[in-house]
């Protein structure tokens, strides 16, 4: 079977809400990946795999290891794979590249493929709106914000972490899922000067495919928490699919 798709996928959110839902979550994922790693060019997962993420300069979390291990096989058998990370897990470092083998995005990323630009990003913080977000997540990446973050016995600052993120997506539950608008207006200030045929997001939960003009596709991924969605290249067009 030759290799030339190009699929994304985002917000898998792996340690939310807990173990056991992960674990299923986690499973139905590898079985995924295994569905379409003969057909697969490139594959970019678009932020939030986990729900919280933290490389402590001689410490990774710990778990998932059935997802670990089959990103890091995909990758050995010649597959491109990508990660352009998310809100939820912004605090990567070298781990995934020197372990796995994929490549780390820490911002968004215009690919080329069959005379198709393509525009790829998580999509938090982009547009007008969400303040207070944006003020956060400007602390959060900081260098001191890390810093110090380091400092805190892993044992209790990943239970914050999670018990952090667990509340603040129950106040944005219903932010997200009314947002594509300002993603859609931000893509459309994009195309004065920019011009992309398809922009790629995550981070809303919410799987769309929504023409921005007549050659321009914006696309939302969704999420694998209530939706199982990505998105696959192929043919000149981005189609979204559900695995079940």
């Amino acid at each position: 079977m030759k290799r030339d798709k190009i699929y994304f996928a985002s917000d898998f959110h792996l340690g939310s809400p807990n173990l056991e839902k992960s674990h299923e979550r986690e499973k139905n994922i590898v079985s995924w990946l295994d569905h379409i790693k003969d057909d697969a060019k490139s594959i970019y997962l678009v932020g939030d795999i986990f729900d919280f993420w933290f490389e402590y300069s001689k410490v990774v979390p710990k778990g998932f290891t059935r997802l670990l291990g089959k990103l890091a096989q995909l990758c050995d058998d010649g597959i491109n794979l990508n990660l352009v990370v998310g809100n939820h897990d912004m605090w990567v470092n070298d781990y995934f590249q020197k372990e796995i083998g994929l490549k780390v995005f820490t911002k968004q990323v215009i690919i080329n493929e069959n005379d198709n630009k393509i525009l790829i990003s998580h999509g938090d913080g982009l547009g007008k709106g969400n303040i207070s977000f944006k003020v956060i997540k400007k602390i959060f990446k900081s260098p001191l914000c890390r810093w110090l973050f380091e400092r805190v016995h892993p044992n209790l600052g990943v239970s914050i972490a999670h018990l952090w993120s667990n509340s603040s997506r129950k106040k944005s539950k219903k932010i997200k899922n009314n947002n594509h608008d300002n993603l859609i207006d931000y893509c459309k200030k994009l195309q004065k000067t920019n011009p992309i045929d398809f922009y790629v997001f995550g981070h809303l939960h919410s799987p769309e495919s929504i023409n921005i003009d007549e050659t321009t596709k914006y696309i939302n991924t969704g999420d694998w928490i209530n939706h199982n969605s990505y998105a696959v290249f192929y043919n000149g067009n981005i189609e979204i699919k559900k695995w079940s």
